[in-house]
């Protein structure tokens, strides 16, 4: 049996959801990648408590879809799993340039990129990988891709906040300080670490203080 992978490339379509409205009262921009299982029109609920006028939220959406339990009735999705990061890793960077080139985002305005358990490792990659300058970089309960090292944002020079729930399943104590350690490396004194108690879960009164 000669089995063989090969590789293609196409053009594909996605969607991404926003939530108010770009205008001259805007003041801050947030770029917001969602964690797995989740929808980015549902993710946008997080930060309806944000002023509408002075806020626009951008939520790009994961292309990789299934259905999630109970019951498999609903649709959630995926940014990267460990095949072919490589290659999907760099799809979802196209996929946030368009984005990016869609909005035509003004330069005089407060970016913020901001990342949800799995979405924190696409939003730190897209930074790093575009020098993306930003006014705020929020990584909120999720994991620091190994590859990334502190040249990779030696550019950047803006505030950094890493917030986690002192009782999340996904993150044991040792992962925890081993986290930490890793955002410190790259970050130094522009780290701003913000502990919860809570679970594995978005904390909306952390986001509506980091204004």
């Amino acid at each position: 049996m000669n089995s063989r992978e090969k590789e293609i490339s196409y053009t594909t379509t996605n969607s991404y959801s926003t939530l108010n409205t770009l205008t001259k009262s805007t003041k801050n921009v947030w770029f917001v990648c969602h964690g797995m299982g989740y929808l980015s029109r549902y993710f946008l609920k997080y930060f309806k408590g944000l002023n509408l006028d002075e806020n626009y939220i951008i939520a790009p959406q994961a292309s990789s879809k299934y259905y999630i339990q109970p019951g498999f009735k609903h649709v959630g999705t995926n940014w990267l799993t460990k095949e072919n990061t490589v290659k999907d890793t760099e799809n979802v960077m196209r996929n946030f340039d368009a984005i990016f080139e869609a909005e035509n985002i003004p330069d005089n305005l407060n970016l913020i990129v901001f990342g949800y358990s799995q979405g924190v490792s696409v939003a730190m990659r897209y930074v790093a990988k575009r020098q993306l300058q930003c006014a705020q970089l929020v990584l909120h309960s999720g994991g620091i891709p190994k590859e990334l090292q502190a040249e990779d944002f030696a550019f950047l020079n803006t505030k950094v906040s890493l917030i986690c729930g002192t009782h999340d399943d996904y993150l044991n104590e040792e992962r925890l300080q081993s986290e930490t350690k890793k955002a410190q490396d790259l970050f130094n004194n522009q780290l701003h670490v913000i502990m919860f108690d809570g679970k594995h879960e978005v904390n909306v009164d952390i986001i509506n203080d980091l204004l």
